[in-house]
């Protein structure tokens, strides 16, 4: 069963890799986006390590609600908002437990994905951070490294398509050749979660 220091390290995780990869994201950024999806999401993920810090929800939802809260509050752009709903509206699904199963956790991070599939108006091959979220739940079932691989690959998938949502989809067939930012990302807080599992 996974608790709310669970929790907590899958964010501080996150936090980890985001900082390290922060000029990453801003260079995948650059030629189809603002270039500031690196330190945006680095400037969210240090302000939910912070929170986190000072306050520690002794639930597995509070900790994901806490952190969903303070990435809309901190993330410029559409970043803060998606991945703040994302974080959210998990939180929400996983309710007032103090330990959650995996299939718990994996039912509710579908309800997340499904959120910002209805914000962003975004589907799987529309070069977004669906791409790499959608198949890291799906394959969520098996293991955490199976999810940290499938969504890694969504990343990486999205690079030969044209981008139909978001800032990129402005540029037309400009946005050939360039892996999605946000799935980038989106892959980091997978690889965040099958961490935390020790995976």
């Amino acid at each position: 069963m996974l608790d709310a220091d669970f929790f907590r390290r899958w964010m501080t995780a996150t936090a980890a890799s985001v900082d390290r990869e922060a000029e990453r994201l801003t260079a995948l950024d650059s030629p189809i986006g603002d270039a500031d999806h690196g330190s945006n999401l680095q400037r969210g993920f240090t302000a939910v390590t912070a929170a986190l810090e000072k306050e520690a929800p002794g639930t597995p939802g509070g900790v994901l609600t806490l952190a969903g809260r303070q990435l809309i509050s901190t993330v410029g752009g559409a970043s803060g908002p998606l991945y703040g709903t994302l974080l959210r509206r998990t939180g929400k699904a996983l309710g007032d437990a103090a330990e959650v199963s995996e299939e718990q956790l994996a039912e509710a991070l579908r309800a997340g994905v499904d959120a910002v599939m209805t914000l962003g108006g975004a589907a799987p091959g529309d070069k977004t951070m669906i791409d790499a979220l959608v198949p890291a739940v799906d394959a969520l079932g098996d293991s955490f490294a199976a999810a940290r691989a499938a969504a890694e690959e969504g990343a990486v998938a999205t690079t030969p398509l044209q981008a139909r949502k978001g800032r990129a989809s402005y540029l037309g067939e400009r946005s050939i050749g360039h892996q999605d930012p946000g799935a980038t990302s989106s892959a980091l807080l997978i690889a965040g979660l099958a961490e935390a599992a020790g995976e």
